[in-house]
């Protein structure tokens, strides 16, 4: 990409990797430009966009500013008034190459595919030696009433296994160690492909294909869609990493109800405590919604012990906030006040769990994958298999996986020697 061009992408891993697609490959033929890649989980996501957007105008008043991402397919209209944006392109449009030079329209917004087309780029450009991410899905086909995503993304499509493979195949080429799958809901992946497959069952093949590949790692689950098959390979295969992020919402069945999410508080801890019996070092992530429209402080409580019973140890946590055309937009509000204290002790609840597995991992002997980005670093810094950041004290090649053992745990990171 050219020094004068930016991608700055907002929200969800999927999005991250977009961008990245976009930064690496397909603005490498224009000049000046910047992509602003939004997000419309939250208004405030929406928001943090159009400031940036008039910000880096005010900063670089001769950059062509590009606004994409899932605000811009659900709300084009909006940016493309902002006179500071050059051209709006749609979740889909965004990838496509040309698109970046019309001249004659302002808003290119295509209605979203009902199938998945394989992200077509040079994996050379885009895969360091550590982990790759590959998009195996799109899209959802749930109505979850707080969400608008179905909006922004359609419905849910699913890359041939095929082109997952071929991807894979050009990252172990090109020396990367880890492959994450990342989609909107990758749970439902093969629902809409010809010859019906699952998740677990299309991992299966993939990891009996690439008998090399060390490592392969998973974004978030939807528990409602776990099936045999996908628990089976995390009780018996290594290479599948075990760090679980879980697509909770709320620890309270009330709230998830009128979430209209499709799971109970009680299956995801039966979940997280089936999966510790066989694999001992395992860590679970979720995502929590505090101030869900008639929260009261009881169902607050109920997700707060809820991150504790699942010893949820990587927490993202949302401040509710109503989105146009979304159900939970009409149901009676939670005062924000009281949402912003709640949010804080949630992560502070998160906090304190990540520090008791932290402190409970010192002595312990870990393999960590090397992902030093920059050649000045004095430190190695990496993840452990359960995905915990490790800082070692010499420096060790990028993309390389060494035992380390684990001396101290400091300002979130744990601090590891060589063995």
């Amino acid at each position: 990409m050219s020094e004068t061009n930016q991608v700055i992408s907002f929200g969800c891993r999927l999005n991250q990797h977009e961008g990245d697609v976009i930064e690496h490959v397909i603005m490498g033929n224009t000049e000046n430009s910047i992509v602003v890649n939004t997000c419309a989980v939250t208004n405030e996501a929406e928001k943090k966009a159009v400031q940036t957007i008039r910000n880096l105008k005010k900063n670089k008043p001769d950059a062509k500013i590009f606004v994409t991402g899932c605000a811009a397919q659900i709300n084009p209209d909006k940016f493309a008034a902002m006179p500071e944006v050059h051209m709006v392109l749609g979740n889909h449009d965004k990838l496509v190459p040309q698109n970046y030079s019309m001249m004659e329209k302002k808003i290119v917004v295509s209605e979203l595919p009902t199938k998945s087309k394989p992200l077509i780029y040079d994996v050379e450009k885009t895969t360091s030696k550590t982990r790759m991410l590959i998009e195996v899905q799109n899209g959802c086909d749930h109505s979850c009433t707080f969400c608008c995503i179905p909006l922004g993304r359609g419905k849910s499509r699913s890359m041939p296994l095929g082109a997952i493979a071929q991807c894979i195949e050009k990252a172990l080429l090109n020396g990367c160690k880890e492959i994450v799958f990342t989609g909107v809901d990758i749970t439902a992946y093969g629902n809409d492909l010809p010859v019906k497959i699952n998740l677990g069952q299309a991992i299966q093949r993939l990891l009996k294909l690439f008998p090399s590949l060390p490592r392969m790692r998973l974004s978030s689950l939807d528990v409602a869609e776990i099936d045999q098959d996908l628990i089976n390979l995390f009780k018996n295969e290594q290479r599948l990493m075990p760090h679980i992020h879980i697509s909770m919402q709320s620890g309270d069945n009330m709230i998830l109800k009128r979430m209209k999410r499709r799971h109970t508080r009680s299956q995801v801890i039966e979940f997280c405590n089936n999966l510790q019996h066989y694999r001992s070092d395992i860590t679970y992530g979720a995502d929590l919604i505090v101030g869900f429209p008639t929260e009261n402080d009881e169902m607050f409580q109920n997700s707060i012990n809820l991150i504790k019973e699942a010893r949820i140890s990587h927490l993202h946590v949302f401040p509710f906030s109503p989105r146009n055309n979304t159900p939970a937009a009409k149901m009676p509000q939670v005062p924000f006040n009281i949402i912003k204290q709640r949010v804080k002790i949630a992560r502070n609840a998160g906090l304190e769990m990540k520090k008791i597995l932290y402190n409970n991992s010192i002595g312990e002997e870990h393999s960590v994958l090397i992902e030093n980005s920059k050649s000045s670093d004095v430190v190695s810094k990496g993840h452990t298999a359960n995905f915990m950041k490790v800082k070692a004290n010499t420096k060790l090649p990028a993309g390389s996986i060494i035992k380390l053992k684990i001396i101290k745990h400091n300002n979130g990171h744990l601090l590891a020697n060589m063995i």
